[in-house]
C-alpha cells in the first residue's frame, strides 16, 4: 500500500484477516527489500515451529523471485481478483474499439435538413448508428458482468445484433470466469485455458486487446484449485489496507514513517484484545441480567 511517499507491506493470515506482520518503507520496494522483509518473517515462523503451507499475493513482478529464494516451491497464489480485474479492463478496451469502428462508419451529412431522398436515409442511418453506439457504451457493463438475469441477457441480445464479434466477446468473458470455478481441477482449467487461447488466437478483429489471457500470472492464478486452503484472492490484505486509509482520514492527518508504523502497531494491538473485550463485555452483561432478576 502506497502512502503518500511511503510503501506499507503487509503479511496477513487469510483465515483470520489479521495482519501478522508489517514494515514501513519510506522510497518504492525493491527485490532487496521484499527478499528482507520475506526473511524476517521466516524467522518468526521458524521461532515458533510453524510451516508456511502456501501464500496468496497479486500480480506484481516483486514477489516471485523473493518467494522462491526464501520459501522454496510453496504454492504461490496470483489474486484471482487482480487477474480478472486485467482482464475485464481488456474486454472493455475490446468492446471500445468496436464502438469507435463503428462510430467512424457513420455517414458525413451536409447542412441543414436533408432534402433528397438519399440524405434522409443517411440522416436515419446516422441516426441509428448513434444509437447503437450509445446503447453499447450505456450497456457495457454487460460484457463483463459475472451473472446475468434474463432482462440483461435480453439487452444484450439486442445491442449486439449484427455484431458477432460483441456476442464472442462476452462467450470469453463466460469462460473465463468457468475457469475459477472450484469444482475442477488445477489441471483441468489449465486446458480449458489453452482451448480459450486457441480461440482468442482466431479472434483477429480485437484478439490483439486480449494479450492479458496470455500472461503467465493466470496460469499462477489458478493455484487455488487443487489446495482448500489456499485463499484464492489476498482479500484479507486489501480490507487492512482500506481500514488503514479510513483511520488516515478520521484519525490524524500527519504522514510520517514513525506516525504510520505507530498507528498500524496500535490497530495490530487493539485486534489482539479484540476476543478478550468481546469476553468481558459478555461477562458484565451477565452480571447485570443476574442482578436485575
Amino acid at each position: 500500500m502506497y502512502d503518500g511517499p511511503f510503501c506499507v507491506l503487509s503479511i496477513v493470515d487469510n483465515h483470520t484477516f489479521r495482519r501478522i506482520t508489517y514494515e514501513v518503507l519510506d522510497h518504492d520496494p525493491k527485490h532487496g527489500d521484499i527478499e528482507r522483509f520475506f526473511r524476517t518473517f521466516q524467522a518468526a515462523l521458524d521461532e515458533r515451529g510453524l510451516t508456511l503451507r502456501g501464500i496468496t499475493t497479486d500480480g506484481s513482478a516483486l514477489y516471485p523471485e523473493p518467494i522462491l529464494k526464501v520459501f522454496g516451491t510453496v504454492p504461490h497464489q496470483i489474486c484471482e481478483f487482480h487477474v480478472i480485474k486485467e482482464l475485464t479492463k481488456a474486454v472493455l478496451r475490446a468492446g471500445a474499439k468496436v464502438r469507435k469502428e463503428l462510430a467512424a462508419t457513420k455517414p458525413t451529412l451536409g447542412r441543414g435538413r436533408p432534402s433528397s431522398p438519399a440524405a434522409r436515409r443517411a440522416a436515419r442511418r446516422r441516426k441509428q448508428i448513434d444509437r447503437k453506439v450509445g446503447d453499447l457504451f450505456e450497456h457495457r457493463y454487460l460484457f463483463v458482468q459475472h451473472d446475468l438475469t434474463r432482462v440483461q441477457r435480453r439487452t444484450l441480445q439486442r445491442i449486439t445484433r449484427g455484431r458477432p464479434e460483441l456476442r464472442t466477446l462476452r462467450n470469453i468473458m463466460d469462460q473465463v470466469y468457468h475457469l475459477f470455478d472450484r469444482r475442477c481441477r488445477t489441471e483441468t482449467a489449465l486446458a480449458k485455458l489453452a482451448q480459450l487461447r486457441r480461440r482468442v488466437r482466431r479472434f483477429k478483429r480485437v484478439g490483439k486487446t486480449l494479450q492479458k489471457l496470455f500472461s503467465p500470472n493466470l496460469e499462477k492464478s489458478l493455484t487455488f484449485l487443487d489446495d482448500k486452503l489456499l485463499p484464492s484472492t489476498s482479500n484479507a490484505v486489501e480490507r487492512g489496507y482500506r481500514r488503514h486509509r479510513k483511520m488516515q482520514k478520521t484519525v490524524y492527518r500527519v504522514r510520517t514513517k514513525s506516525t504510520i508504523s505507530s498507528r498500524i502497531a496500535l490497530d495490530m494491538q487493539r485486534e489482539e484484545r479484540t476476543q478478550r473485550r468481546s469476553e468481558t463485555t459478555q461477562t458484565l452483561h451477565a452480571a447485570r441480567s443476574r442482578k436485575a432478576a
